[in-house]
């Protein structure tokens, strides 16, 4: 399958709340840039050893242009920091995809719950589930009510919308709701960890779908070495146990898409044509995981001594 991949320009820069910037990036010559869905991010290649995973939180409508929004975080890795001073109007920034682990599924009702720069997949949701006709309510926190990004955008939906600044109300009341979730009604949640594993603790198998922006902790049983065919390269590798599937097939010298290496993003998922993945991701379901149809090969791997893979 063929990735989308290119340089855009910014052509427009606004902060949407303390310390996170929003960018409008458009192609240069004007051309249509590829269609999303809600939950959908981008891969932004800032320079070497700078590739960074931002939702897309604009208009799908709107083909001439994406919006992302970065918040800035002085103990990063450097990443929202090159956003910010170096990402001036007009400038270039090479971006890849849009990709999507995160899709809003049809339903007649939805509960979304947003913790800070979180809210920025959650947008496009609540709009489509506007649109939609769908019942619906958002909960959405921050450190601080300057801090919390497209305030004003989302009051136009008046009390569907909950904001609740910390300083203000303190932690976020999940109880008013995710207790006595209805039938039909699935969650959405964004936002840091700590936040994604209250919600989890909270919500009826199956309702829950979640994106995180850091990988989830995992409970493994020690690493061991595996072998794994690649069915198209023609290849069979042993993967030794302090290296990943990624870095071994990428050491055969055989290209494959990756970006952020902790099992957040997807861009790595691989099809399993035989073997049982020993999944340690943290985007894949439960349900997906429990077909061991794919896998993320940055982090994911073995249960038994061999895998083959369609690469």
């Amino acid at each position: 399958m063929t990735v989308f991949e290119a340089e855009l320009i910014v052509q427009r820069r606004e902060f949407a709340a303390e310390g996170v910037l929003a960018l409008t990036l458009r192609h240069p010559l004007g051309e249509p840039l590829p269609a999303w869905e809600p939950g959908a991010h981008v891969d932004v290649l800032l320079g070497p050893g700078l590739e960074r995973q931002y939702s897309l939180c604009g208009d799908p409508a709107d083909r001439s242009a994406w919006r992302i929004a970065v918040l800035r975080e002085p103990a990063g890795r450097g990443g929202s920091a090159h956003v910010h001073e170096q990402l001036g109007e007009d400038a270039k920034v090479r971006v890849r995809g849009p990709r999507n682990n995160f899709r809003l599924e049809p339903a007649p009702r939805y509960r979304f719950v947003a913790g800070g720069i979180g809210i920025t997949p959650l947008l496009p949701m609540v709009a489509a589930a506007e649109a939609a006709g769908a019942e619906w309510t958002l909960l959405y926190g921050g450190r601080t009510r300057g801090s919390m990004a497209f305030a004003e955008e989302l009051g136009r939906y008046g009390d569907r919308v909950t904001f609740a600044p910390e300083d203000e109300t303190g932690l976020l009341d999940l109880p008013s709701v995710l207790d006595d979730v209805p039938a039909g009604t699935l969650v959405y949640c964004c936002g840091p960890g700590p936040l994604l594993d209250a919600v989890e603790a909270r919500c009826p198998s199956g309702v829950l779908r979640v994106e995180r922006f850091q990988p989830k902790q995992q409970e493994t049983g020690g690493n061991t070495a595996f072998e794994v065919e690649l069915a198209r390269s023609g290849r069979t590798l042993t993967v030794a146990p302090d290296v990943s599937v990624l870095d071994a097939v990428r050491d055969a010298g055989v290209e494959v898409l990756y970006s952020c290496t902790e099992g957040t993003c997807g861009t790595c998922e691989t099809d399993v044509l035989d073997g049982e993945p020993d999944h340690r991701d943290s985007v894949l379901t439960d349900d997906e995981r429990a077909t061991g149809e794919t896998m993320l090969i940055c982090v994911s791997r073995c249960r038994g001594g061999r895998l083959v893979l369609d690469l």
